[in-house]
């Protein structure tokens, strides 16, 4: 949101060192956090995987066990088809009856033996997978186990840091709120452009704060008066003279 009030370019470059000071401290809480937010979120990601593939190993399990007993219960009945032609076969009338009969028992006896060469193989299949299930069940305990570690790891330094951190990040909104629209969109784009989240640096042994590249003296004398906002040729970042940035103090 614009400001209306007409700050100017020293009462600019305070505001936006100041910014960029309580960014930096912002920034230092979260290199003490490390990486363990992403290990975190990695290690959710990769569980969320692994029970995922458990759960399907479990059904797929449960699918090829029901399939087992579908066979036993087809060779029950086989056997029970067979006693029976057997028994009916104690009172054929004529050999036409007598094959007839002979055929349907073949025929029974074959689909006994198919389905228990079923079972064989299902239950083959079963303990494949089951080993592979209890590999996966292995892995998720050990991810589970270093997930709860990395997360007491960051849950203490959250709370550890938790009150400063809500300090600086309500500092920040209101010196945001401070800054015209148009320099806020430059130093967000400067300082989204660097991993050290350095927009806003002063000159230093004259050389740019921020790449240390030498700056020429005319250009470190205009710095000093003031003037208009002034940036790095080389890195585009904004240059500020060392007494202005040394006279903001952040608590």
């Amino acid at each position: 949101m614009a400001i209306v009030k007409d700050f100017s370019v020293e009462e600019k470059l305070v505001g936006l060192i100041k910014l960029q000071k309580l960014d930096s401290k912002l920034d230092q809480i979260q290199i003490l956090k490390g990486e363990l937010p992403i290990e975190v979120s990695d290690l959710e990601d990769d569980l969320a995987g692994l029970n995922s593939r458990k759960n399907r190993i479990e059904e797929e399990i449960n699918g090829i066990s029901d399939f087992i007993n579908e066979k036993k219960e087809t060779i029950k009945e086989s056997e029970a088809l067979v006693l029976k032609y057997e028994k009916q076969s104690e009172n054929v009338k004529n050999n036409r009856e007598f094959e007839a009969i002979n055929k349907e028992i073949e025929m029974q006896q074959l689909e006994g033996k198919l389905a228990e060469k079923h079972i064989r193989d299902a239950n083959i299949e079963v303990a494949e997978k089951v080993k592979v299930f209890e590999e996966v069940k292995h892995r998720i305990e050990g991810k589970e186990a270093v997930l709860t570690t990395k997360k007491q790891e960051l849950g203490k330094i959250i709370a550890e840091t938790e009150k400063e951190e809500t300090t600086y990040q309500n500092k920040i909104e209101k010196a945001r709120k401070e800054i015209e629209e148009r320099l806020l969109f430059s130093y967000d784009r400067i300082r989204n452009n660097y991993r050290n989240g350095l927009a806003v640096v002063h000159v230093e042994r004259d050389a740019c704060g921020g790449c240390y590249n030498a700056i020429p003296p005319q250009k470190q004398s205009e710095i000093k008066q003031r003037k208009k906002i002034m940036v790095c040729e080389n890195c585009g970042r904004i240059l500020v003279d060392e007494e202005l940035s040394d006279s903001i103090e952040i608590k």
